[in-house]
């Protein structure tokens, strides 16, 4: 699965994050592919994901509760490691 790791606007952002998501949920791709490119949209868009330690209204907005929850466990367990 192709997605881009550098993205123009948090819209975008949120738009490849949903796709992923919603390819997992799909079992269209596994949960290792799954979590490494979320890690990549992570670490190449950090500014567009996070502002003041929260997510971007654009992103609450557009990926919603569920996959942001994903999101953030996945996020948390790569700090983990």
């Amino acid at each position: 699965m192709e997605v881009k790791l550098f993205q123009r606007t948090q819209r975008d952002l949120a738009a490849s994050i949903n796709l992923v998501i919603d390819k997992y949920w799909e079992d269209s791709i596994s949960e290792e592919d799954m979590v490494k490119l979320i890690n990549k949209l992570y670490i190449n868009n950090e500014e567009k994901f996070k502002k003041n330690g929260s997510y971007t209204t654009v992103l609450r907005q557009q990926c919603g509760k569920r996959r942001l929850s994903v999101v953030s466990k996945v996020l948390q367990s790569k700090e983990v490691l």
